[in-house]
């Protein structure tokens, strides 16, 4: 038997390909991986099939003849990153495995149909709208009222996401934001059918100025167990970049079930019943979740890591043994541990030269994880024109009152410097 995964280049996911590895041999499996551009990836699976993961005619295809090479069946097929989660169920429709449908994959990955089913369960979420020019995204902001949030209808991470506080801050980024929202985001597998649905539109949203938070989540047999759950402390806008977040949430107990139950809702919303997920949500007057949006696949980047350092849980071992059609193990730990980590992002954008205090953070003890993923040369964007930061670093502390102090003190020792 063998594990297919289907990745798009994404350089916080060595972990998650390493533990597959381990999971693959401990269980007599191979590991087959489907992407791209494979260079360090290749270093961690059986095979490597050459194929754009952002499409699903053509990741079906490779897997097809894949299949016709191979002597044993694939036992499941997964993806640790956000763009093949529709070519994931379509391979997984077409070989019988277990997956997330189609139909959720899509309303998991097109905002404005997520947003249409939250609305269809009455899933609390902010008022919104699609605007195509200026004018239209006026006539939405009556509704929504300002500030308001700029966004794709496609994409990940903070990529061309904005705030705008009044009429003239909408009238100066509107058009550059609705334009980025299309140009940057060609690769996504649902690019083309979507651009000619909304006609280029851009998806506005009400702005919830209460604390954000995500949540992890696995689901097996449609019940759905909430593992961890990240305060966000920054930023609150305008371009909203995943800076910094903690677990555990600092949140009142009925705040923390109300955040629980409301992430069951969005799971029936959008027809999740096995997976893992990662739900956003803002909290209105300090305790009602409204969803920003919901992923069905885990958190991405340092947050596999801080899961299992703050929790013990395995998210990977889990994902794995979901889509092999086995009940995954979760075993939280009986108190769990505070973890930090910074996406890092250089304060301006431009040519990487180096990083200062990089020797000193690797000394510290309470730094588990750091990795800076571009090179002296590299060409460094900041949001709202990259989606991702170029490094991250994962700490743990003793108390949940050293978090944020440790967290001034790592951003100001290691810096990104560019020219």
């Amino acid at each position: 038997m063998s594990i297919l995964v289907l990745h798009k280049k994404n350089l916080s996911r060595r972990r998650h390909l390493e533990r597959a590895r381990a999971y693959a041999r401990e269980h007599g499996e191979r590991l087959l991986l489907v992407m791209k551009d494979p260079e360090w990836e290749a270093d961690y699976v059986d095979r490597v099939v050459l194929a754009d993961t952002s499409s699903i005619e053509e990741t079906l295809a490779a897997v097809r003849d894949l299949a016709a090479q191979e002597d044993e069946p694939f036992s499941a097929v997964v993806t640790f990153a956000e763009a093949p989660v529709p070519s994931a169920a379509r391979v997984a429709a077409e070989f019988g495995l277990v997956s997330i449908s189609e139909q959720t994959a899509r309303l998991a990955r097109d905002k404005w149909v997520m947003r249409e089913a939250f609305a269809a369960h009455d899933v609390p979420q902010p008022r919104y709208g699609i605007a195509h020019t200026l004018d239209e995204a006026l006539a939405v902001a009556r509704d929504t009222g300002f500030p308001l949030v700029m966004k794709p209808v496609l994409g990940t991470g903070s990529m061309f996401v904005r705030s705008v506080e009044n009429e003239a801050e909408l009238t100066e980024h509107f058009e550059f934001f609705r334009t980025g929202a299309w140009d940057r985001f060609t690769y996504d597998p649902l690019h083309t059918a979507a651009h000619q649905e909304y006609a280029g539109g851009l998806l506005l949203e009400e702005f919830v100025g209460g604390a954000e938070i995500c949540v992890e989540s696995l689901v097996h047999d449609g019940t759905t167990r909430s593992l961890a759950i990240h305060d966000k402390p920054l930023p609150t806008g305008p371009t909203f970049e995943e800076v910094y977040a903690c677990t555990p949430t600092r949140l009142p107990a009925a705040t923390v079930r109300a955040v629980e139950e409301a992430t069951v809702a969005v799971h029936r919303a959008l027809g999740i019943t096995t997976g893992a997920t990662h739900v956003e949500f803002r909290l209105r007057g300090e305790s009602e979740p409204v969803v920003l949006e919901a992923a069905a696949r885990m958190g991405g980047g340092p947050i596999y890591r801080s899961v299992l350092l703050s929790t013990g849980v395995d998210m990977v071992e889990a994902v794995l043994d979901l889509a092999r059609g086995r009940a995954p193990r979760i075993e939280p730990a009986g108190r769990a541990t505070p973890v930090g980590f910074w996406n890092i992002f250089p304060e301006r954008a431009g040519k990487f030269t180096r990083a200062t205090g990089l020797d000193a953070v690797s000394a510290d003890p309470r730094v588990d994880e750091v990795q800076i993923y571009k090179e002296p040369g590299d060409e460094l964007l900041v949001p709202p024109q990259t989606f991702q930061g170029h490094g991250h670093l994962i700490f743990t502390v003793d108390g949940m009152d050293d978090l944020d102090p440790a967290f001034r003190e790592m951003t100001a020792t290691l810096r990104l410097e560019t020219e």
